[in-house]
């Protein structure tokens, strides 16, 4: 048999391979230190000369079992799990830009990636332009300037449900030569592979689908192993000039194209930040990851159903789901998510603000959560939550109104959710 795997059993089988008389499932190694014979076997780690493990700050066996299998999922070279999405995409960024860059980013993303580039990252000395994610390749080609260092955007954009076209973006990336981050974490792997289309960096909230049961917050990032940093040496010296804190290694050099982005995010970022996943977490993670084939087909089975129940409804002035057919970005779905896309969706009531949180507040089946992409099916009202602290400007340009509402599909039955969201129309 081909040592290539398909999907589904990489889900179940990927990144741990027991040897015989090991633990079937990935083990938990709970511990904070690894014990060795002799100081020179330790200081070989620290020179990263020698592969393995010193302290979980930096790097723990459980976890990069399952970066592993996230690797292999995303069909990138390396991977590197983190304490939250929110950290993974300050990490992928934060590695190749740093005081007086610059970084283009899609307007249409998660209010708190949002606050974290406009906000915390300006205050690091970081630039950052936002596009509209239908931006065209001119109006793309205006945002970049000489000291840009990578362009960002989301897969579904949270909570606009827009579909980035990542084969665009990533064909401007690499033309003014700088890397495309793209944050999968609604399609998840099993529905959209990014860097097939052209991505070179893809990031997770393992929080969301890929645990799928609101058990442990987590973040991860892949490296796709394919962007040749060497060819811009001048632009990204982190990578490929030597590093001080290291004795001097050159993460190219020592560890190739598929291997420097995320050695470099681990032995700088991850020793000086700290952001580490647990154990514990990493475990929950992979438990989610065997069933992620499984949960995704029926997450996007119910997304389609109570988009099209919501589309007709009379008390329902738009949906945002592109699997619908009348769907904004329904080509772009079919091209990028032609298995589906999630089980989230957007829609605003007629009527105003209070409108729309008077039917959250009748809804049974649904509840209301600051969380999505779970098993259970929930809702936020984005304006009045995780994007509070964007301006009316922001909202707009971010795809949000106040009578919007992000409703997650989980995995119960279909004609349950659309049930409940009948009654508690009848409301308003």
């Amino acid at each position: 048999m081909s040592d290539k795997k398909r999907l589904e059993t990489i889900c179940v089988q990927g990144g741990y391979t027991p040897k015989n008389g090991e633990p079937r499932q990935v083990p938990i190694i709970q511990s904070t230190t690894f014990k060795y014979d002799t100081s020179e076997d330790m200081g070989k780690l620290f020179d990263l000369e020698a592969s393995g493990y010193f302290y979980t700050r930096l790097q723990n066996p459980t976890n990069d079992y399952v970066a592993k299998k996230l690797a292999e999922l995303e069909g990138g070279t390396a991977g590197m799990l983190t304490s939250s999405g929110q950290a993974a995409n300050f990490f992928a960024v934060f590695n190749i830009a740093n005081c007086g860059d610059h970084v283009v980013a899609c307007s249409a993303i998660y209010g708190g990636t949002f606050n974290l580039f406009n906000v915390t990252m300006r205050k690091m000395g970081i630039d950052f332009t936002f596009v509209s994610p239908d931006s065209t390749e001119e109006e793309l080609d205006k945002a970049f300037k000489p000291n840009t260092k990578a362009v960002f955007g989301e897969t579904i954009a949270n909570p606009a449900c827009s579909v980035l076209d990542i084969e665009l973006f990533a064909r401007v990336a690499h033309k003014h030569g700088v890397p495309l981050i793209i944050d999968n974490t609604f399609a998840t792997p099993v529905n959209c592979r990014p860097i097939e289309w052209g991505a070179d960096i893809v990031t997770h909230s393992t929080t969301k689908y890929i645990d799928g049961h609101g058990s442990g917050v987590g973040g991860a990032i892949i490296d796709g192993g394919k962007f040749d940093w060497n060819k811009y040496k001048d632009k990204f010296p982190g990578l490929t000039t030597p590093d001080d804190s290291y004795h001097g290694v050159i993460y190219t050099e020592r560890f190739g194209l598929g291997g420097a982005f995320i050695t470099k995010a681990t032995a700088q970022l991850m020793r000086d930040f700290g952001s580490i996943q647990s154990p514990q977490n990493a475990y929950y993670v992979n438990l989610g990851l065997e069933s992620l084939h499984v949960r995704m087909a029926r997450h996007c089975e119910n997304g389609l159903k109570v988009a099209t129940f919501l589309n007709s409804h009379p008390k329902i002035e738009w949906v945002r789901y592109c699997g619908l057919k009348t769907d904004k970005y329904y080509e772009l779905g079919q091209k990028y998510l032609p298995n589906g896309s999630c089980g989230v969706l957007s829609f605003a009531v007629k009527g105003t603000r209070k409108d729309a949180e008077t039917l959250m507040k009748n809804l049974k089946v649904a509840a209301i959560e600051t969380h999505v992409a779970d098993a259970r099916t929930c809702c936020l009202h984005p304006a009045n939550t995780t994007h509070r602290q964007l301006t009316d400007e922001q909202l707009v340009a971010a795809g949000i109104t106040p009578t919007l509402i992000r409703y997650s599909c989980g995995i119960e039955n279909a004609q349950d959710l659309i049930d409940d969201l009948a009654e508690a129309l009848e409301s308003i």
